[in-house]
C-alpha cells in the first residue's frame, strides 16, 4: 500500500521517506499552515530534492503562483484543497498531475461531489470536513467510500494514526473499496508540527500490507 507523508519541512526527514517504503512526501504552500514549506525550506532546496515524489498542496492559489511553484520546485504533483473549480483544475492539469481533495462530512453524496472533476483531475483526496482548510486530524467513516463509483483513484486522509494499520488493512482488502490509491498521513506521526516521528512512520508502514 503506498503512503504519502504529507506537511515535510525538514529536507534531512525528507531524504529518509523513500529508505522508509514512503512513495509521495507531501509539502505545503499555504501560508496559514503552522507547515508551510516556505518558512522552512527555499524553492531551491527543494528543487534539488529528488530522492521522492514530491506533491504541492495548494488552497486557493492562484494558478500562475501554483505554476511557478511548480517549475521553482520541480513538484511531481499538485494537490488542490481548497474550493478549486472543475475549470481551474483543468488549467493545472494541462500542465502537472492533479489530485483534488474532498473534505467529507457525514451523509455527502460522494459521487454528486466529484462528477464535474472526473475529466479535468488525475486522482481525488478524501478528508474530514473541519473549519478551514487544514487537517483536522480526526477520521471520518471510511465505509462511506465503499460502493461508490468514485471513477478515479484516490488517496485516504484524515486523522490517520499509528494503530490504525489492521483496520487500513481490513478496508482495503475489500472489493468494493475499490480506487484506493494511496494512505496520506501528517500530524499524528509527529513530535512538531512539520517534525515527523520517523520511527512511527516506518513501524506503521510495516505494519500496512
Amino acid at each position: 500500500m503506498r503512503v504519502k507523508v504529507c506537511g515535510m519541512t525538514q529536507i534531512e526527514q525528507v531524504d529518509q521517506l523513500q529508505g522508509l517504503g514512503v512513495s509521495f512526501a507531501g509539502f505545503i504552500f499555504y501560508p496559514r499552515s503552522p507547515r508551510y514549506v516556505l518558512r522552512y525550506l527555499t524553492t531551491n532546496d527543494l528543487k534539488k530534492e529528488n530522492n521522492i515524489n514530491k506533491v504541492g498542496v495548494f488552497v486557493n492559489s492562484g494558478a500562475e503562483e501554483v505554476l511557478q511553484m511548480v517549475d521553482e520546485c520541480r513538484l511531481h504533483m499538485v494537490q488542490l484543497h481548497g474550493d478549486e473549480t472543475p475549470r481551474y483544475c483543468e488549467k493545472i492539469a494541462d500542465y502537472v498531475s492533479v489530485v483534488k481533495a474532498f473534505r467529507l462530512s457525514d451523509n455527502d453524496s460522494i459521487e454528486w461531489m466529484v462528477k464535474p472533476y472526473l475529466d479535468v483531475c488525475d486522482m481525488f483526496l478524501f478528508d474530514t470536513m473541519g473549519v478551514g482548510y487544514g487537517g483536522t486530524g480526526k477520521k471520518f467513516d471510511w465505509n462511506v467510500l465503499k460502493d461508490q463509483n468514485i471513477g478515479k483513484p484516490y488517496f485516504l486522509s484524515g486523522g490517520i494514526e499509528p494503530g490504525d494499520e489492521a483496520a487500513l488493512n481490513e478496508f482495503a482488502s475489500h472489493p468494493e473499496a475499490k480506487g484506493l490509491f494511496a494512505i496520506d498521513i501528517n500530524s499524528k506521526f509527529e513530535t512538531s508540527p512539520g517534525v515527523k516521528d520517523l520511527q512511527k512512520v516506518k513501524k506503521f508502514i510495516e505494519g500496512l500490507k
